[in-house]
């Protein structure tokens, strides 16, 4: 075992053999044969041996890896399997340094030595840059949760004429700068969003023959401050007034329904 009074080394452990277990806050991870962890000696209850297990450990000084205490303390107990990748190179060329006990007091055991901390020093930098991809992950799946959230929200009070920024942010407790940030990663802005949802909304009411309502009404509805502001956007968004639009929706469904009464008599 390693000296828990050592301060100065990290400690890789080889499993060989035998039921070890490392324990990282609440999760265990069974090491199978060849998997490799990273070890602080003063951590024992990083791992956990059963009976009749085997590893072999390498003491190697911690200012050699070349990363700062913070990213070493981000690999400790993190397992690394030993049939692939760094892994599997890492852990088949310690295990036969171990085996070649005549290694260690000569030029090709220094070498050798060098090669397996330049070796050590790959695998830390694999495995902080697979932590920064797991965290960033994690951050665009906690972003995409929070747009989505933000977004039925929206959807929720498109009838509201004081609908937001300000609304938006304070109902999900965030800041209106980082609620703009949100939509511009998506491509957009929040007001944007909001009109363009209202335009869809009453681009279908109005399309709709079966309900002879008025442009006005239908602004004030979907949260439009006013019919000419409603009728200008929705202008530079669909390339028609409001007005026209209906009334092509209404002389198209006039005609599909002039037609189909005329298939039905023959």
């Amino acid at each position: 075992m390693p000296d828990t009074n050592d301060r100065n080394h990290v400690y890789l452990g080889v499993h060989v053999r035998g039921p070890v277990t490392v324990v990282q806050e609440r999760a265990k991870t069974l090491l199978e044969p060849n998997d490799l962890v990273f070890c602080d000696p003063a951590r024992q209850h990083l791992l956990q041996f059963g009976e009749d297990c085997q590893m072999i450990f390498f003491r190697v000084p911690r200012h050699y890896l070349g990363v700062t205490e913070s990213e070493l303390n981000q690999v400790l107990g993190v397992p690394v399997r030993g049939g692939e990748g760094i892994g599997a190179l890492a852990s088949d060329f310690l295990t036969a340094l171990a085996a070649e006990a005549e290694f260690r007091r000569s030029t090709i055991g220094d070498r050798r030595a060098r090669t397996a901390v330049h070796l050590l020093s790959v695998l830390v930098m694999e495995l902080l840059e697979a932590d920064t991809t797991d965290e960033a992950d994690d951050a665009s799946g906690a972003v995409n949760e929070m747009l989505s959230r933000i977004h039925g929200y929206i959807e929720e009070h498109l009838m509201d004429p004081d609908l937001s920024p300000e609304s938006i942010a304070r109902a999900h407790h965030i800041s209106v700068r980082y609620l703009q940030k949100l939509f511009q990663n998506d491509g957009s802005t929040v007001s944007q969003w909001v009109r363009r949802r209202r335009l869809e909304f009453c681009r279908l009411e109005l399309g709709r023959s079966n309900r002879r309502v008025t442009m006005a009404a239908v602004a004030h509805r979907w949260g439009f401050s006013s019919p000419s502001h409603f009728s200008r956007t929705f202008r530079g968004a669909y390339g028609m007034s409001p007005s026209e639009w209906q009334a092509l929706a209404t002389s198209a469904f006039a005609s599909t329904t002039a037609v189909a009464q005329d298939e039905r008599r023959r």
